[in-house]
């Protein structure tokens, strides 16, 4: 089941399906590792909607608006 960013559980791991955001925001986003298929662990949420993520061994802060445009699916137990 699919679900934006901002909506996830801290402490769990994701997988982003896909980024809906401004073209230019979106390619700066991959540049960062902001790409389908790649795993997002939610470090933290703060009550504006903003989240904490670590992808690829990097810590992100993203906004509210952000975090909405980001669909992830939670990862498949291995």
């Amino acid at each position: 089941m699919e679900k934006q960013l901002n909506e996830c559980e801290v402490g769990k791991r994701y997988v982003v399906t896909g980024v809906q955001v401004d073209e230019s925001i979106t390619r700066r986003l991959e540049a960062l590792g902001v790409n389908e298929g790649t795993p997002v662990n939610i470090l933290n949420k703060k009550g504006s909607g903003s989240v904490i993520i670590k992808i690829r061994g990097t810590r992100l802060a993203l906004g509210r608006r952000l975090s909405e445009g980001i669909t992830v699916k939670e990862e498949a137990a291995s």
